[in-house]
């Protein structure tokens, strides 16, 4: 890469209102999901404001993984890479509508046939709380079965 690449660069690529639309999920978290189950949380905004980085830790599962969340603004989408120590990888895109923050998968084929997508809904967004849903579909999004819910609760 040139050095004109870089003197083509903003000072601040991501200071725009954008931007900061995941700025809900930054700070330390408290987990409750499947009535018992307690998991923290650690969210942090790096690289000058362009990275949304997550820690998420299960002690319960001894499970752990990360995510990078970074806001595209050619496609005017967020992107999300996870990574876990169960060996998943996941990329999602998508936006904030409405007071959510919507994340999906591409859909992938089952052995049936049909194709799966999954997608993340982050709402009920207030500054000391919020729930996020797992949820799948097989038929196109025209309906969404939730595999999984977390209320998060600020430290």
């Amino acid at each position: 890469m040139s050095n004109s690449t870089f003197a083509q660069t903003p000072s601040k690529p991501c200071a725009g209102a954008e931007c900061s639309q995941f700025d809900f999920w930054v700070g330390d978290w408290d987990l409750t999901y499947s009535d018992t189950v307690h998991a923290t949380n650690r969210i942090t905004k790096e690289m000058g404001g362009c990275l949304i980085h997550e820690h998420f830790d299960d002690p319960v599962h001894s499970y752990k993984g990360e995510s990078w969340s970074v806001y595209n603004p050619q496609s005017k989408l967020w992107q999300q890479t996870w990574v876990d120590d169960q060996g998943a990888y996941l990329v999602l895109t998508g936006a904030y509508n409405d007071g959510k923050m919507i994340l999906l998968t591409e859909p992938a084929p089952m052995q049936d046939g049909t194709k799966k997508q999954s997608r993340m809904v982050f709402y009920d967004i207030t500054p000391h709380s919020f729930t996020w849903d797992w949820e799948s579909t097989t038929d196109e999004g025209r309906t969404w079965k939730n595999n999984w819910r977390i209320h998060y609760k600020r430290k």
